[in-house]
């Protein structure tokens, strides 16, 4: 017999058919846009013409390269790679996508081929032989979609780890760029201490000389004495303030701390962007966060779905075919015999488990809605404050610039006026402080306008989108 006349025989039309027929669910789960209830507002508070934000358009999703840092972008790309929180992300994503195929396999007839071969007698005589070759089929019919509910849950719940997925990876450059400017502006404020010292030590000298011809009394070399060693005090905290900003940041890089370095020296070669905000209506698509709790309501409604179907009758289908003979080629030259069965249950009884499963459900659903409204309501709040903060730190460092401007010259005068003997040291020591302070809170303030706007980066999703998600999306799940 040719192989095509034993399939003929094992796998008839008319069961073919009925295959077919029962790989056929009767209802399907079609969730519902989540509704959040949240009015976004028409624009920003602070976002006007004179803000330091422009609403036009999005952030781009490299928007760390507008600081204009080669550096700063080669350690971000490195931190995506070596991450390992980043890398932990990744591989939930592929456990949600396994997770996935093994819900949907649901939808879908089982079929199991069996073989069997004997021989059985006794020892003084021949024996016979016996083989067996079967088919199974069975299916579970969907009457009332939760199948569908359940493979609808478990695709959103791949959905959400991508977008988990996405946050990890924006609260990373985020981090990677706030730490590589923390250790860039400790360097400075420590150039500065150091220029400041500087400046106390020539100071010194002078006193030392009018010491010398007495023009000076002790008490005021001692004062500066004092003053240089201040100074000094401060070296060691900055340079390990540094240390740790460093090893933070490789951390973040994955890397170890020990021997890790930036080239950089200090935030004068970056440039400060002009961050763009576009509308907040928008950032409901824009916010990686908000759609992973998207995602989770979606996965929540299934799972009513689910638990309101489990109430209900469930119907499972059962198919064999099998062959039997006592030779090889006694299975190809019979005709199989078959059967097929209907198996109709239903919960009669169960102490209101099932009902309680089903109000479990709702209640989950409930709280990840009002999850959902808050997480909207604090986007939108994160974005206007750190817009204000912008503002804020622009007004501050125009002021602070001519601070620190007049404190230039208020010492450079001072220092005129001591040496000629018209002004105490009291007076110097004081525009040497002011100065000081005024130079390093420069400095301060410049490394919070940048991280200000990272934070506002982070706050509008990073310049991520619907259109800029990971090209290794699974397009099985589609199928």
């Amino acid at each position: 017999m040719t192989l095509s006349t034993f399939k003929q025989r094992m796998f008839p039309r008319s069961t073919v058919i009925a295959l077919a027929v029962l790989a056929t669910g009767c209802a399907s789960f079609k969730p519902l846009p989540p509704q959040s209830g949240v009015e976004t507002p028409a624009a920003w508070s602070m976002a006007g013409e004179q803000s330091a934000v422009n609403t036009v358009a999005w952030p781009a999703a490299d928007w760390w390269r507008s600081f204009g840092s080669a550096e700063l972008d080669r350690l971000i790309m490195r931190a995506r790679v070596s991450n390992p929180d980043l890398g932990a992300a990744y591989q939930r994503i592929l456990q949600a996508r396994a997770q996935a195929k093994i819900v949907g396999a649901t939808l879908y007839p089982q079929l199991d081929l069996g073989a069997d071969a004997a021989r059985q007698g006794v020892i003084s005589a021949s024996g016979s032989n016996s083989f067996a070759l079967s088919l199974g089929a069975s299916y579970e019919v969907d009457l009332w979609g939760r199948n569908h509910a359940d493979r609808t849950a478990a695709r959103a719940q791949v959905e959400a780890s991508e977008f988990n997925r996405a946050t990890v990876a924006l609260t990373l450059t985020a981090g990677v760029a706030n730490s590589y400017l923390q250790v860039l502006s400790l360097r400075q404020r420590l150039a500065i201490a150091q220029q400041n010292l500087k400046l106390a030590e020539d100071v010194l000298a002078v006193v030392e000389a009018r010491a010398r011809y007495g023009s000076a009394s002790p008490l005021e070399l001692a004062q500066q004495r004092a003053a240089v060693a201040t100074q000094r005090i401060t070296l060691p905290v900055l340079e390990q303030q540094e240390r740790e900003a460093r090893a933070t940041l490789a951390v973040l890089l994955g890397v170890p701390a020990q021997g890790f370095d930036v080239q950089a020296q200090g935030l004068d070669g970056l440039l400060l962007p002009q961050a763009e905000v576009g509308l907040p209506s928008e950032l409901l698509q824009r916010r990686p966060d908000i759609r992973s709790a998207e995602m989770q309501l979606i996965v929540a409604q299934a799972d009513i779905a689910i638990a309101r179907a489990a109430m209900f009758p469930s119907l499972r289908l059962n198919g064999s075919l099998a062959t039997r003979g006592d030779s090889l080629s006694a299975l190809f030259s019979q005709d199989p015999a078959y059967s097929i069965a209907a198996a109709l249950t239903m919960p009669i009884f169960n102490a209101g488990r099932l009902a309680a499963a089903r109000d479990v459900a709702k209640a989950r659903h409930e709280e990840l809605l009002l999850n959902y409204r808050s997480a909207i309501l604090a986007a939108l709040s994160d974005v206007d404050v750190v817009i204000s903060n912008l503002d804020a730190l622009e007004k501050r460092a125009r002021w602070q610039f001519e601070a620190r401007q007049q404190a230039e010259i208020a010492l450079e005068l001072a220092k005129v006026r001591y040496q000629a003997g018209a002004t105490d040291l009291l007076t110097v020591l004081d525009a040497q402080r002011t100065l000081y302070q005024a130079r390093d809170q420069e400095a301060q303030l410049h490394v919070l306008r940048l991280q200000a706007v990272v934070e506002l980066y982070r706050a509008l999703g990073g310049g991520w989108s619907e259109s800029a998600r990971d090209s290794d999306s699974d397009s099985e799940l589609n199928s």
